[in-house]
Parts: C-alpha cells; structure tokens; sequence
C-alpha cells in the first residue's frame, strides 16, 4: 500500500525515465475529452420549459456528486496513459579493467625558465601544456618533481588529479633556493618514484631549458639507471638559441640575454631511456610534444557499463485499472444523474 501511495508523489514521477514519454502529452487531452463531450451533448439535449414559484431556486451540494464518476474515469485515462508512457529506472555500473601507466613530470623552474621566448614566460607554458596533459590521463597516476639547482618531489604518484593541478599552479620562480640547473638529480629523484611501481610502464617526461650546471649525479649516469629500473624518458628543451627577450629594463625597454641548451645531453638521455628527445621553441611546438607524448602513452584502460533497468509500469495500471472498476461500480448507484447521460 505505501509503494502505491509512493508512486502518487511528484518526486516519484521525476525521478523515473519514460520509454514513450511523448504519450505524456495526452494528459492534458484527458479533460478536453469531457468538456467535448459536455458540449456535444448540450446540443442535442431536449429542453422542456418548466415553471417555477417566484423567487431564486435553492441549490443543493449533493447535486455535485454527479461528477465523481467523471472525475474517477479521467483518473482512470490518465493512470493509462502514464502506465503506457513506461516509467522506467535506470541503474548504471561502469567496471574498469586494465591497468594505468606511471608518469612522473620533471619541471625545471631554475631562473633561466623567466625568459620570455615562449608566451608569457617558459615556466609559465609549460605549466600550461602540463595542465592540458594531465586533463587527458584516465586511471594514470602522475607525479611531480620540480628542480632548480636541487630537486624535490613535490607530489607522489597518484591519481588526485586535483592535487597535482593545485602542485602543478603552485610552481614559481624562486620556488627552489639553490639555483642552477641539476638535471641528474632531478632525474634520480623520478627514479626513487617509480622503481619501485608495479605499473608496466613507467614514464619519466623532463622540461627543462639549460644544461646541467648542479647537482652531484651524471645526467647520463642517471638516464642509466632509471633504464635499468624500466623508466622510458622523454626529454623535451625549451625555449630557443640564441639571443631571447627577458623583461625591461629600468626604461621600460626591452632585455634581452644570450641563452643555449645542451641538446646533446637531451637527446642522449632519452636515447637512454629507450624514449625521445622534442624541442620547444614557441607555445604551439610545445603544445605539439604533449600531444605527441598522448598519443604514444596510451593507458590500456578498459570500461564496460552495466544497465538495469527496472519498469514501473504495472503500479500505475493498478491504479488505472482500480479506478476502471471503481468508475463502472458508480454507474449504477444514485451518483449518476440519468437526465444528464
């Protein structure tokens, strides 16, 4: 009894999908049915002209009750038509199979990262394209190193995609003390990251934009070992040669500096790591490496979605069909007013 009165309730009959929901739009029709039927027979109803004594004649409450059986099979219509519309709910489970990759993110923010060749600075493009890279993960665990001239992991591998943004927007000049650019430990610090995951693939991808000048470890000596633990490095150089826009000066005109990155030590490094070497010198060629980068690191990550579906047709034609015999139970009792059929 409580499920049927449960089914009356508005929230019930939101909450529900329809499988024909455009029968709803017969609900409305349902009373327009009786007010043509109560014009039609208006019509062609005999009059007969009976006099009355003087004076307003006195209605009666109960002359009302003539329209409960109209009432009781509109009901009835309209209980039809929801029962044929088919409410419906819909459970949904979505399964995972597969595994995710491990990707750790190695970004410089030594003093150099400032120069303004890529737009409005490197350290800011990167964190950019590193943001838009991270959007695309689904089911891979991301860390995030940064360096200047130490390194430090600022996040471990996981899959709070929302910390790793809030790391990722936290990343700033001076974020490092030590300055320079030590990009063996920067490396060794990713490798104590991943060596010991049980992800099949494990992925280092370094931006940095200058050469080593810190640090106590061998760039290559680094790329070595994290190869031995099953890292694949991809390195990516920023910025251009040469010389490169780098603020104002106290005129409010330009600066500009003479910059150079050790692309030997780049490209030997992921040659190492059994990855690749790409080189960045505006915003879109840097856009181009991560999509890049996508399209090779592709998680093997399975969905399968699982849908029951659950009718509720059968309460509301209980009640079409209650207020069916209800109806035809009032035809034949003192409610219907037999002038009026």
């Amino acid at each position: 009894m409580q499920d049927l009165l449960d089914s009356l309730r508005y929230a019930t009959l939101a909450g529900f999908s329809w499988e024909q929901p455009r029968l709803l739009l017969l609900l409305p029709l349902v009373p327009l049915l009786f007010v043509l039927r109560w014009a039609l027979a208006r019509r062609r109803r005999a009059h007969l002209d009976v006099a009355f004594v003087a004076g307003e004649l006195r209605r009666d409450w109960s002359a009302a009750l003539r329209f409960v059986p109209d009432v009781v099979l509109a009901l009835s219509l309209g209980f039809g038509i929801v029962a044929l519309a088919r409410p419906q709910r819909t459970d949904e489970r979505v399964v995972q199979t597969g595994q995710g990759i491990d990707i750790v993110l190695v970004l410089d923010v030594s003093a150099s990262m400032e120069l303004q060749d890529l737009r409005p600075n490197r350290l800011e493009a990167a964190k950019r394209v590193a943001l838009d890279f991270l959007d695309r993960r689904r089911g891979d665990r991301v860390g995030l190193v940064a360096f200047a001239g130490n390194a430090y992991s600022l996040a471990p591998l996981t899959t709070d995609y929302e910390l790793l943004r809030e790391n990722l927007q936290g990343l700033r000049l001076g974020l490092i003390a030590n300055d320079g650019t030590a990009i063996g430990t920067a490396l060794g610090v990713a490798t104590n990251r991943l060596r010991d995951s049980p992800s099949r693939t494990k992925v280092c991808i370094l931006l940095s934009d200058g050469e080593n000048t810190a640090g106590s470890l061998d760039p290559l000596t680094a790329a070595q070992l994290a190869h031995a633990y099953g890292l694949k490095l991809y390195t990516i150089g920023l910025g251009q040669d040469g010389v490169v826009p780098y603020g104002t000066d106290e005129n409010g005109r330009p600066r500009f500096v003479e910059t150079r990155l050790d692309e030997t030590t780049m490209r030997q490094i992921a040659q190492a790591g059994d990855g690749r070497f790409f080189r960045a010198t505006d915003n879109a060629g840097l856009r181009q490496v991560f999509d890049q980068i996508n399209r090779y690191e592709k998680s093997e990550i399975k969905q399968t979605r699982y849908r029951n579906t659950q009718d509720y047709y059968r309460t509301y034609l209980y009640w079409c069909l209650g207020f069916w015999l209800l109806w035809l139970g009032l035809k034949n009792t003192f409610l219907t007013n037999a002038l009026e059929d």
